[in-house]
Order: C-alpha cells, then structure tokens, then sequence
C-alpha cells in the first residue's frame, strides 16, 4: 500500500455517489507498501479501504482480484472483501484510473513474530491455498522466474552507486537459479506476497490476510519460500539472519493441513533464493524509479542481499526445519 495519486472532496463525492455507503466522515492515505495508492475511508458506522490501481497492475488482472477476494470471503478465509457499487460493479474509474473499495480487516500487523505466530500463520496460508482450489480463476504471475530475465535488464547500473557490482551479482544468480527451477511442483492460487504488513493480528491472535493484488496461479511451496524470507528472519545490528525456529514452526503448521511432497522439500532451498532474487529485483528497481512526490517509504534492496546470500550457504529442506 502507498499513496501515489491524492484524492480530495470531489473524489470523496464521487465515491458516495457510487456506492451506498452513507456520508464518508474523513479520509486519509495509507503509506505502507509499494504496489497500488491506498486511502482508509470512514463512514459513519463503517471502515473502507480504497485502492486506486497504480501502472504496475494490468487492468485485465481486476476481476481475477475481485473475484478471488469475494470468493475466499465466502469460503470464511478471513480478508477484505469487495464492494459492489451501485451498478453492480466492483471497479469503478477515479482520476483516470481503475480502483476499487473494500472492507475494512480489523486489527494490524505485528513488527516481529514468535514461532507460535509462525505455526498459526502457516496453518492458515494452507488454508487460503486449500479454499482458492474452489475457485475456477487464473492469473498467470507476472513476477515469476521468466519476468526476472527482462526486470533485470530495467535496473540501471546506477545501483551499483549505492550496492557495490549488484548488477553483475543478481545477472550471475538468476542464471543458476533459473536452470534449476523446478518444473513440476503442485499449484493452485497463491497470494504471493504475504510479508508482515499483510498478516493481520487482532486481540493477540491471527485475524487474517491482506492486500492480494500480487495473487496468481502459481507453486505452492513458493507461497511458502517467499512467507520464510518476509517472516522467518531476525535482524541483528545490521544484518538479517533466519530463524529456524520461525521457518520449522511456520513449516510445520502448514503442513497440518496440507503436506508437502518429495519434490516441493526437495526444490525449496531453489524456491527461497528465487523469492529472495525477485525481492531484491523489484526493490531494486523500485529504488531507483518511485516518484519523489509518492508519499511512501522506500524499502532498501540491501535485505535481500543478505537474504540471498544465507540461502545460497543452504542446500536442503531440513536446513529450514
């Protein structure tokens, strides 16, 4: 979540024209995240998120969102569910862009996890996986192993200004990385993007999971290796180290509902260093291209430097166990 586009009173009225929400008593940009602007919105009795989609999003992918969203609402997954307006609908134009309203999730997110969080977490990831197999939808990922190639080619060397040969570093991964990519591992919708701020805590328990706007068809276990980079590592002083107590816990509650096969154990250390290369691709490029006037904090690529150099000093499934 990030704010790039600012809306005011006239959007405001719009948006009450739109949908039968009530009078909206105050607004306010949510800075968190990268993807897409979003706006909390208070009615009188009720909470909304507003999401307004940035150019990184194809317009083509919004139902697929919409009707993943509704649908794991209806399958009890605890998320934001989405609005129709007026017409029906549950896209509608602002300011020359697509966006959409949602309902509010309560709670929030926490800044560091214990392991019972991670089990808790795992547990239920499975679960999102497991209800999404209702849904006849697909979404093709647009960040997976074959986009990091031309990704790669859009980060400009002025990177290596602030990480010393990053460039000549990421090209020389992805070649290792892609040519043993697993080819056949089970798949299904995932949500693609399950770091700390889209995990959701209410009353000291988990409440549910956020934003989905990077959802698609997609590995399963790879669900799971971007979940042990975005949850399973402390940092000490400046650098990021894992937590295999964090990374078993949030292994073994996934697997409480769904077991992995041979395969997926055997290609997860090649599914974490993908995740921690995609990462590090993204805010690299990221660093390098968001607007001055965005009002966002810019996440630093150095992480997932790190993050991918402790997986490249691991090899097999039960160094994360």
């Amino acid at each position: 979540m990030a704010v790039y586009t600012k809306i005011g009173l006239d959007e405001i009225s719009l948006i009450e024209k739109t949908f039968n929400i009530g009078k909206i008593i105050n607004f306010k940009g949510i800075k968190k995240g990268i993807e897409n602007t979003n706006y909390l919105i208070r009615s009188k009795n009720r909470k909304f998120i507003l999401t307004i989609f940035e150019k990184r999003v194809n317009s083509k992918d919004l139902p697929f969102f919409m009707k993943l969203m509704s649908g794991l609402a209806k399958s009890k997954i605890k998320c934001p569910e989405p609005i129709k307006n007026k017409k029906n609908k549950y896209l509608f134009n602002l300011k020359g862009k697509r966006a959409c309203l949602v309902t509010f999730l309560d709670g929030k997110d926490k800044h560091d996890l214990n392991s019972k969080e991670c089990f808790v977490i795992g547990k239920n990831i499975a679960k999102l996986h497991e209800a999404s197999k209702r849904l006849k939808i697909y979404r093709k990922n647009s960040l997976s192993v074959n986009s990091w190639g031309p990704l790669l080619k859009k980060v400009n060397k002025n990177i290596n200004k602030k990480f010393n040969n990053l460039t000549f570093q990421m090209k020389t991964d992805y070649a290792k990385i892609k040519k043993v990519w697993p080819k056949k591992l089970p798949m299904g919708i995932i949500h693609c993007d399950l770091f700390l701020d889209n995990i959701f805590f209410y009353k000291g328990r988990f409440h549910g999971f956020i934003d989905f706007y990077f959802s698609s068809n997609d590995y399963y276990a790879y669900d799971l290796a971007i979940c042990v980079n975005a949850l399973c590592f402390n940092k000490k002083s400046s650098k990021f180290v894992m937590n295999s107590k964090k990374s078993s816990s949030l292994l073994k509650g996934y697997q409480t509902v769904r077991k992995l096969n041979k395969l997926e154990k055997n290609s997860f250390n090649t599914l974490c260093k993908g995740s921690a290369l995609r990462y590090l691709l993204t805010r690299s490029y990221d660093y390098l291209n968001t607007p001055k006037t965005a009002i966002i904090k810019i996440k630093d690529p150095k992480e997932y430097i790190q993050k991918l150099e402790f997986h490249k000093k691991l090899s097999s499934f039960k160094d994360y166990c």
